[in-house]
């Protein structure tokens, strides 16, 4: 074959293939209907894509960014604080656990040793890290562990405890009257469990089933729940 027919054909097929491809473009194009990612991405709610910051801290002057911030609790009824006075943490003075969606403004981030009496619900190590903070409307010191030092090894946790950003405006798509419940810390017939967490905490147990079709019990610092969900939704709510 001579040189220029090859060049010829190779050209032509170049071409066909080409014009294929476009063709294919075009049709997708003029139906955007027509989808091919799986049926997954296609349900995904408005909570599913709600944006929750992250700050992935892996040292102490990481945490101390938090200094002068506001946080709200992810992970209510799960982490206890104490009073912060004289420049120290009075672990022999719990107050209690940190509710669900409670606004923290925190003044400093301090290193301090817990005695091994104390279960604050993280490892002791050497030393524990604790956000210093205040209540809305209060001038008291408390204070809340949020990581652990072990020699060299540094692990923070507040990516899992805290919402960097009021979780109102985070599920601004949820109704007002859910947001209610979850300011009371109550739980209405209705709400997902997402929004059921957010009103009486992370403290579960399920008793099996799939995400929203399940009965979990909670423990909302000693006042029991259980809760029924049907296609994501509180059918049936106890309180014991």
């Amino acid at each position: 074959m001579k040189p220029w027919k090859f060049i010829l054909i190779s050209t032509l097929v170049t071409l066909v293939v080409g014009g294929i491809y476009l063709l294919v473009v075009y049709q997708k194009r003029q139906s955007p209907g027509v989808q091919t990612q799986s049926s997954t991405e296609q349900n995904l709610t408005d909570d599913d894509v709600a944006i929750v910051r992250q700050m992935f801290m892996t040292s102490f002057d990481d945490a101390v960014k938090l200094q002068g911030a506001s946080v709200w609790m992810k992970n209510g009824y799960t982490l206890p604080y104490f009073p912060y006075e004289g420049g120290r943490v009075e672990f022999a003075k719990k107050v209690g656990l940190i509710p669900s969606a409670q606004k923290l403004d925190i003044k400093k981030v301090i290193k301090a040793a817990a005695p091994a009496s104390v279960d604050d619900g993280i490892d002791h190590g050497s030393k524990q890290v604790f956000a210093v903070f205040t209540l809305p409307g209060s001038t008291s010191m408390e204070a809340t562990p949020i990581g652990v030092i072990e020699g060299s090894q540094e692990q923070y946790f507040c990516d899992l405890l805290f919402y960097y950003d009021d979780p109102h405006t985070i599920y601004s798509n949820w109704p007002k009257d859910v947001w209610a419940a979850i300011d009371a810390h109550q739980v209405k017939a209705g709400m997902s469990e997402l929004e059921t967490r957010m009103a009486i905490g992370q403290k579960i147990d399920n008793t099996g089933g799939t995400v929203g079709n399940r009965t979990i019990n909670y423990d909302q610092d000693g006042k029991k729940w259980t809760v029924t969900y049907v296609k994501n939704r509180a059918t049936t709510i106890k309180q014991q």
